[in-house]
């Protein structure tokens, strides 16, 4: 009998999935029927996943009020020059504003940045949180949280479509009219094949920022359960063979958690790059040509 229960776990170390730890695992769920969105017949009301966003949430709520009340004194000019935690959080917001807000939003920034700068601490702080041992010390209670959210693609693809709902609505109030010739650049015979490939270059462009985030960050997260993957096959096999393993393994970890620390940060800032060209595109129109009619008005 102990034979067959020795031979049975080292079998089910080889077998475990190196996705456990990336997928979502859902808390609450309800009994329904939506078609291909509820292939198992249940709804997830609540995950690791969801947990994760609330989680981001509120910190953001709590801390960012924190760091922007930090300044050099209490009266006079100090109570108006940041310091500290409140320093960085001015300079990380005037940069997207100046260099990435602006040249693509023009006259309509102070519109938008306050969704740009959502958007950037939102998804760097979900990506944050998912390089920190969350599931580990949750293991410990018999439940599973952590993990990182945008390395679901449901989570990206919410972002991103709340992106496209702002650039159309958007377009259509800022430019009414233009915006809508946006979709047929050429002559209006055309139209029949120009406004389909316009309409496809919308959608494609929101299938891309979605993409774009779930890939970049899910591969990192394969990579390392792989890695430790190898750790419990080798342990399998023999101890020998599975500290040996383990040492390098180990040390390869951690240098790719430096690398996704450095890919989450690049990966927030580069959604929000996408996601201020993207509105930009939609609401600023024509621009050069308005500004080439202004001159020769004025001439």
């Amino acid at each position: 009998m102990m034979a067959q229960e020795t031979a049975t776990r080292p079998a089910a170390a080889e077998q475990e999935s190196p996705l456990e730890h990336i997928v979502q695992h859902p808390l609450i769920e309800r009994p329904a029927k939506l078609g291909p969105l509820t292939p198992n017949g249940t709804v997830t009301v609540f995950s690791d996943q969801i947990a994760m966003i609330a989680l981001a949430g509120l910190l953001l709520i709590v801390l960012v009020p924190m760091m922007v009340k930090r300044r050099r004194g209490r009266s006079g000019v100090d109570a108006m020059v940041p310091t500290g935690s409140s320093n960085m959080l001015e300079a990380v917001c005037e940069y997207l504003r100046k260099e990435v807000a602006e040249p693509a939003l023009q006259e309509h920034t102070d519109r938008f940045i306050k969704y740009i700068w959502s958007v950037f601490f939102f998804v760097l702080t979900i990506n944050i949180l998912g390089l920190l041992p969350i599931p580990v010390i949750s293991n410990l209670f018999g439940t599973h949280l952590g993990g990182t959210a945008t390395g679901n693609i449901w989570v990206t693809a919410t972002l991103a479509i709340v992106t496209m709902v702002m650039m159309v609505i958007s377009g259509l109030r800022l430019g009414g009219k233009a915006y809508l010739a946006h979709f047929c650049p050429g002559p209006i015979w055309l139209a029949p094949l120009l406004v389909p490939v316009e309409i496809i270059g919308l959608v494609a462009k929101v299938f891309a920022l979605a993409v774009r985030l779930f890939a970049n960050m899910i591969a990192g997260h394969i990579l390392l359960a792989v890695l430790l993957s190898f750790i419990l096959a080798a342990g399998a096999k023999s101890a020998g063979l599975g500290l040996g393993v383990g040492l390098v393994v180990v040390a390869s970890s951690v240098a790719i958690n430096f690398l996704e620390l450095f890919v989450a940060f690049l990966q927030a800032f580069i959604f929000t790059f996408l996601t201020t060209l993207f509105i930009g595109m939609s609401v600023v129109l024509h621009h050069d040509d308005h500004h080439d009619q202004h001159e020769a008005t004025a001439h």
